[in-house]
C-alpha cells in the first residue's frame, strides 16, 4: 500500500557518490536521520549482481521498517519482494509495469512536463518524481526545470509528487513550498561525511515547510 508520507525524505542510492563506502551502513545511518523511503539504483550492475544487492537491501530495509523501491527493474522488485518500482522516461512504460506487477508494487514515474505527468497518472502511476529541481552533478545530461514546473505538474496530475535533482538542506523548503510531498536526494546524504547528520538536516528543512495537516507552508 502506497503512503505519500513515505515521500518526505526519499533516498536514492548511488555507489559512486558514496565514495567507496559500503551502502548498508550509510543507508542505516540515513534512515536513523529521517529518511522515509529508499530506492536502490544499480544501473552499472549486471542482473545477477543487481539481484544480490537488492536481496541485501530488502533485508536491511525490512529491519529498518522503511519501504524499498527498485529503480527500473520490475522483475527484480518482484523477485525480492520490494514495495515499489520507479521508472524513468527511458525505462519500461508504466502501463506495462502495472500489467506485470498488478497490485504487488506501487509505481513511481519520473516526469518533466504536465503532459507526461497526466500520461503517467492514466497509465497507473502512484506517485511522480519531478526534476531536476536544481543543477546537479549526479547526471550530467539532466534538464533543470525548477520548483515552478513542479507546481504545475502537481496541480495537473493530482498525484503525490517528490522533487528530485540538486535538492539539499538549503533549498528543500522551496520544493515543498511548490507543492511537493517530499524531496528525493542522493549526494545531499551519500556524499557527506556524516550521513546521519546530513539526513537530519534535510528532514528538518522539509518538516519546517509542512503544516501539521500535511500541506506545505506557502
Amino acid at each position: 500500500m502506497f503512503d505519500k508520507k513515505n515521500l518526505r525524505l526519499y533516498l536514492c542510492t548511488d555507489r559512486a557518490l558514496a565514495g567507496g563506502r559500503p551502502l548498508a551502513p550509510l543507508v542505516a545511518a540515513a534512515v536513523a536521520g529521517g529518511v522515509t523511503m529508499v530506492q536502490l539504483r544499480e544501473k552499472e550492475l549486471n542482473t545477477r549482481d543487481f539481484l544480490e544487492a537488492a536481496h541485501a537491501m530488502r533485508a536491511l530495509t525490512r529491519r529498518l521498517c522503511v519501504p524499498l523501491v527498485i529503480n527500473d527493474r520490475v522483475d527484480i522488485a518482484l523477485a525480492v519482494g520490494a514495495d515499489g518500482v520507479h521508472l524513468g522516461g527511458a525505462d519500461m512504460p508504466v502501463e506495462t509495469a502495472r500489467e506485470r506487477a498488478g497490485g504487488r508494487l506501487f509505481i513511481g514515474a519520473t516526469v518533466r512536463s504536465v503532459s507526461a505527468a497526466r500520461a503517467a497518472r492514466e497509465a497507473g502511476a502512484d506517485y511522480l518524481g519531478v526534476g531536476a529541481m536544481f543543477p546537479t552533478g549526479t547526471k550530467s545530461d539532466t534538464i533543470t526545470i525548477g520548483p515552478a514546473a513542479l507546481r504545475a505538474i502537481k496541480e495537473a496530475a493530482d498525484l503525490p509528487v517528490v522533487g528530485i535533482g540538486g535538492v539539499n538542506a538549503r533549498n528543500a523548503a522551496s520544493v515543498i513550498a511548490a507543492g511537493a510531498d517530499g524531496v528525493a536526494v542522493v549526494s545531499a546524504i551519500l556524499s557527506q561525511a556524516d550521513a546521519l547528520a546530513a539526513a537530519r538536516a534535510v528532514r528538518a528543512a522539509v518538516e519546517a515547510s509542512i503544516r501539521p495537516g500535511g500541506d506545505s507552508r506557502e
